[in-house]
């Protein structure tokens, strides 16, 4: 029989509880996490060998976004998941991101993590979920790892830290701050924020810190109580004796190729020494592996790097530890796009340009997320020519992906709402050059194209990337990191904000934590460089356009009874399509009576509206409106005054003079002038043409409209009813015999 084991702990107001033993049981660790009805399946897995002639560890993290688990079925044609989500994509990074510090160096088996959704509520956010659950199933299995860790959304709401907020209060929070950390350091850090200040995001660490301890301790009960056993694993370690024969070969000259300011001076220069050390060692022992010499080369290269900058304050392009790279940037670059800006930073460089849509051109997302649509999309590609490179073009990667929504939070609080700007918004940020902080650098060119396009951004944003040199006792914090920065570096640590504060964050770490000491000043030094790039990008362009761009389509905002959208749709359709295409724009409707018109002919667009207007108006007794006549009867005509309205004008209202024919006053089609008299209780008016040619007030056309006792052409208040003809009055009352009848 099998026996399940179950463990609680809480994270703020949250209790979650951990299973093993029933599911999964050949996968080397797995549990399942429950947060109310919601449920996660984590399995952690190792291969039993060794991937030769990898000079990296083979991690694979990703979660599974099942549709079951909400109880809905895939809208694709299959009707099964496909390709992963974006959201799914990004809940895979933000898991991998703080598992993959804490593997041991050198270590080569390859190992798979996958959480699985088997269940969404709905209220609980899946995405810290999954960095607990795989964190758990990690820990108990026999995976060589040196966690715990523990994860956890903080939010900031009326004023209080909230730690796990559920979907519906986040919906208040102005900081969505995702964190994972050991017992003793942070290790992850992903947030996006509504320009919070440098003090708050430290004040919420630590608080996110302090809160995930229950559950790091509860995996270590956890541990102990059903823990595999730790496999014995192969290090890969480069031979002792090779190490020494490689670096007494090479001796001082890698420092001094290091001096060299020049990158690509220096990459040439250390590409030619590789190669000629790796010569002299293979014609000496053909056994020698080259991957191994190379490796011994990189690591002496590194060290040299980092004393540098350590001890002598100085980094590989000659810059201290603050200076930022000089700066150029320029809107207006594509001519037809609605939006364009460039910006570049040492030899990154990155355009990025906007796009302007209706509200129809919203994605449409179909996951597990609370969110149904979105209407501001920042995408960021990485192609090969952008580090002088070629490999195959087969669609946006994992890091492109998570870039690009790395953007799109750091602007996402400036754009602006729906009911002022009701523009769908496209950015595509193209990296044309890269050598570090591509994704800071595109959300600098995206505010320029932004402001360019005319967006009413509410402040520009910029970010920037920090670095972090250590060696246990000493550190140095580096800003506007390079290439070979972050890839020699401990830490990327990227920071977007406006000047008056933080929007987005995104820390990755290739040590075992940080302290708060290191992130306290790691944020002073980026808010410093944040406001040094803003100042330099509004001297390109101070303020968003005034006007848009001649080809971005105008939007029109009217707001109608909902009861009268069916009104503008028409019968299958046929209304809202006649106005697209007299008009030549394209029409939104919500579900609240809000219609969006879009156009580029902006004069066209603001008919399109009047016509809208005219089809959902409420007329009122006593308007005085234009209509066009669309039948003639012999006792009156009938003018249609709003699209598929109209009313009855009785022969004796059409005309001061004394008629014998209705067509002696008007003619088919022609536009007249007619005020509304009355409106039956089954929608029916009542018109008068003569009390607009005679000036009467609506009281006045009504007695006069009323029935005359002499056999009055206007038929009494019958409405022009054929009963009563043009002989004044009904036939049942005498005809024009002048009196009822008498019983």
């Amino acid at each position: 029989m099998k026996t399940e084991s179950v463990f609680t702990a809480r994270i703020g107001n949250e209790e979650l509880t951990v299973a093993t033993g029933l599911l999964a049981e050949q996968a080397g660790g797995a549990v399942t996490l429950r947060a109310g009805d919601s449920v996660l399946l984590a399995t952690a897995t190792m291969s039993k060998f060794v991937r030769e002639g990898l000079d990296f560890f083979p991690l694979s993290v990703d979660f599974e976004e099942k549709m079951y688990a909400a109880g809905r079925i895939p809208g694709s044609f299959f009707r099964r998941e496909g390709r992963p989500t974006t959201e799914a994509v990004l809940i895979s990074r933000l898991t991998d991101r703080p598992l993959r510090p804490l593997f041991p160096d050198g270590m080569r088996n390859e190992v798979q993590v996958i959480t699985t959704t088997l269940s969404s509520d709905n209220v609980h956010y899946l995405d810290i979920m999954s960095i607990n659950a795989a964190s758990a199933a990690l820990h108990i299995s026999d995976i060589p790892w040196e966690g715990p860790i523990g994860g956890v959304r903080v939010g900031y709401v009326n004023g209080e830290l909230i730690a796990n907020p559920t979907i519906q209060e986040m919906a208040g929070s102005t900081l969505d701050l995702r964190m994972a950390a050991s017992r003793d350091a942070i290790i992850m850090v992903e947030a996006g924020a509504n320009e919070v200040t440098e003090s708050l995001l430290l004040e919420a660490l630590a608080f996110g810190h302090q809160a995930v301890q229950p559950f790091i301790q509860m995996q270590e009960e956890m541990r102990a109580a059903v823990g595999r056993e730790k496999s014995p694993v192969v290090i890969h370690v480069v031979d002792a004796d090779l190490q020494e024969a490689v670096k007494s070969k090479v001796g001082g000259r890698v420092a001094d190729i290091m001096v060299q300011t020049d990158r690509h001076e220096r990459n040439d220069e250390m590409g030619d020494l590789r190669d000629e050390i790796v010569n002299d060692f293979m014609e000496a022992d053909p056994e020698v592996n080259p991957v191994q010499v190379r490796e011994v080369i990189t690591d002496i290269q590194k060290k040299v790097v980092r004393n540098r900058i350590l001890y002598e304050g100085v980094r590989p392009d000659g810059r201290d530890l603050t200076t930022i790279r000089p700066l150029f940037s320029k809107v207006g670059l594509s001519p037809r796009a609605h939006g364009s800006g460039l910006f570049q930073r040492g030899e990154t460089q990155v355009l990025s340009i906007a796009a302007l849509g209706t509200p129809r051109d919203a994605q449409k997302l179909d996951g597990l997320t609370p969110e149904e649509t979105r209407r501001y999309m920042h995408h960021y590609n990485f192609p090969p020519f952008s580090t002088g490179e070629t490999w195959p073009l087969r669609g946006p990667k994992r890091r492109e992906i998570g870039h690009g929504a790395l953007a799109e939070a750091a602007l996402r609080p400036m754009i602006p709402p729906e009911d002022e700007f009701p523009y769908t918004i496209r950015v595509v940020s193209e990296v044309l050059s890269s050598n570090g902080s591509t994704s800071q650098a595109s959300v600098c060119a995206s505010s320029l194209a932004l402001m360019d396009c005319g967006v009413p951004i509410k402040r520009p944003v910029a970010g920037v990337a920090m670095g972090l040199i250590s060696d246990g006792e000493k550190y140095a914090i580096l800003t506007d990191i390079q290439g070979m920065e972050d890839h020699l570096g401990d830490m990327d640590f990227k920071v977007a904000g406006t000047s008056e504060g933080i929007t987005a964050l995104q820390m990755d770490i290739k040590i075992s934590g940080l302290t708060m000491d290191i992130m306290t000043q790691a944020l002073e030094q980026a808010r410093v460089g944040r406001l040094q790039i803003l100042e330099h990008m509004l001297q390109t362009i101070p303020a968003p356009r005034e006007q848009l761009s001649p080809h971005a389509p105008r939007m029109l905002t009217v707001k109608i009874d909902p009861d009268k959208i069916g009104a503008v749709i028409g019968k299958g359709g046929a209304n809202i399509r006649g106005l697209e295409e007299d008009f030549a724009v394209s029409i939104d409707i919500q579900e609240d009576g809000t219609i969006f018109v879009a156009g580029v002919d902006g004069e066209l667009a603001e008919q399109a509206v009047k016509r809208i207007t005219a089809m959902t108006h409420e007329p009122e007794l006593g308007e005085i409106v234009s209509g066009k006549v669309v039948r003639i009867t012999d006792f009156g005509a009938f003018v249609e005054f709003l699209p598929g309205t109209d009313g009855m004008v009785h022969i004796s209202q059409l005309s001061s003079e004394h008629l014998r024919r209705v067509e002696d006053a008007v003619q088919m089609g022609d536009e007249v002038m007619v005020m509304i008299i009355d409106r039956s209780p089954e929608g029916k008016y009542r018109l008068s043409r003569k009390a607009v040619l005679e000036g009467w007030s609506l009281d006045q056309a009504r007695a006069e409209d009323r029935p005359k006792p002499s056999g009055d052409r206007r038929g009494g208040d019958r409405g022009g009813d054929r009963r009563g003809g043009d002989r004044g009055g009904d036939r049942r009352s005498g005809g024009d015999r002048g009196g009822p009848r008498r019983r």
